[in-house]
């Protein structure tokens, strides 16, 4: 038997899809290099989108409203953070 069409379970399944996948977002923090007790991306982040990931204690960028002014960037004391500027900002 097949189920009658449903607005809301397909607006349910398309929230689900947004909430698992990643989105791209300015600031990549490559985990690899990224120190756990380090906490200076997130110190002089002035918009406050760089949070730890209590998981994984690792930075990551939480929203996405960066204003690309890059002392994240400048500040990891191990490279590991990568700002994508756009290319009509560059």
């Amino acid at each position: 038997m097949e189920r009658p069409y449903s607005p809301l379970l397909n607006l349910r399944i398309f929230a689900m899809a947004l909430t698992t996948q990643r989105v791209d977002v300015p600031v990549i923090v490559d985990e690899s290099k990224c120190l756990e007790k380090c906490v200076a991306c997130i110190e002089v982040c002035p918009l406050d989108v760089l949070v730890k990931n209590p998981e994984t204690g690792k930075a990551y960028m939480k929203y996405d409203e960066c204003w690309f002014c890059l002392p994240c960037e400048k500040e990891c004391p191990t490279g590991a953070i990568t700002v994508q500027i756009p290319f009509l900002l560059r």
